[in-house]
């Protein structure tokens, strides 16, 4: 699967594309600033760079890095192989270290969780099923700026919970788990 295609389809999907969207850019701005043509050599270098401390950039510039280079072990896109591939697991683990700059008129902590979403649905092979639905239906409301209170994500969660796993590779939104997740203990 390709970044940015969500089985489940939806807002969720629309969400993902915005976010690919943005990456993109990111990625486009930066490299710019460089005079480095995309596909060359050079833009492998300066993705390389990036990773060499990604905590001195931005997320979506760290993950417009990652979707340049391959990985050496397993050919996937740099961090997004299997769990297990050692050079995947380090690279996916580099996207967290990098800068989070909150939008302007969102709540503090917004753009972290934005990341981590974005971040499981990119490469939702690597994360469990309850995982994935969760941050995959969330990313609408982050992508508008809202962020959930602790009390309303606990309760997502626990609703979640309750599915089965093709029930939840196949709701569009968190109103469908809690009125699927009523119907299962119901």
């Amino acid at each position: 699967m390709k970044h940015g295609q969500l089985p489940r389809g939806g807002k969720p999907a629309v969400a993902l594309d915005e976010i690919e969207a943005s990456i993109e850019a990111a990625w486009q701005a930066f490299q710019a600033g460089f005079d480095v043509v995309a596909g060359s050599s050079d833009e492998t270098s300066l993705a390389e760079a990036v990773l060499l401390d990604p905590s001195e950039f931005e997320w979506r510039v760290v993950d417009g890095a990652l979707n340049r280079l391959t990985c050496q072990d397993c050919h996937s896109t740099l961090g997004a192989g299997q769990v297990g591939c050692h050079r995947c697991d380090q690279a996916n683990g580099y996207r967290f270290a990098a800068k989070e700059i909150d939008r302007p008129h969102v709540p503090p902590g917004n753009e972290h969780a934005l990341r981590v979403a974005s971040a499981v649905a990119r490469t939702r092979h690597r994360y469990s099923p309850q995982a994935r639905c969760g941050y995959e239906l969330a990313l609408p409301s982050l992508l508008d700026g809202d962020l959930p209170t602790t009390a309303e994500a606990q309760a997502s969660k626990a609703a979640i919970n309750k599915l089965s796993d093709a029930e939840l590779d196949s709701v569009t939104s968190l109103s469908d788990v809690v009125a699927r997740s009523t119907t299962a203990t119901g």
